[in-house]
């Protein structure tokens, strides 16, 4: 089955068993999709831990330059990614690092190569979909 398609249980599962989210090459522009997807996870009682070099702090909580800069104290569920293709092969070996259990490539974001990488070392992976849509269309949104 290619990487993005997946039946609703499986999304739905991913979901309600995950509730710390890394959403690396988060923007704090508010006309930005990774800006907007953030603050809609936060506001359904997901935990967002911002990832991103270029400030230390989104929405008043404290973001950090990489996965591997997020203290270790803080378990992350899922690194969801808002980065170009072709730049995500380190943001992988860097949610290995860390213990995530999934990683979620958001819409456009498709790297078969990191997605493979992702596979092999155990991670879920979730390629070329909008974390908030699934949750929003989820059976199991609250």
């Amino acid at each position: 089955m290619p990487h993005n398609q997946y039946d609703n249980d499986k999304i739905g599962r991913i979901l309600i068993t995950s509730k710390n989210v890394a959403v690396v090459g988060i923007s704090d522009k508010h006309d930005r999709e990774s800006y907007r997807v953030a603050r809609y996870l936060r506001e359904n009682g997901f935990n967002i831990i911002p990832v991103n070099p270029n400030f230390t702090s989104w929405e008043g909580i404290v973001a950090y330059p990489t996965l591997i800069d997020i203290p270790p104290e803080i378990k992350v569920d899922i690194v969801d990614v808002f980065r170009k293709p072709e730049t995500v092969i380190p943001v992988v070996n860097e949610a290995v690092k860390i213990g995530a259990r999934t990683i979620w490539f958001q819409e456009g974001v498709i790297n078969e190569t990191a997605a493979n990488n992702a596979k092999k070392a155990g991670l879920t992976v979730v390629i070329d979909r909008c974390m908030m849509k699934e949750h929003y269309n989820s059976k199991y949104r609250n």
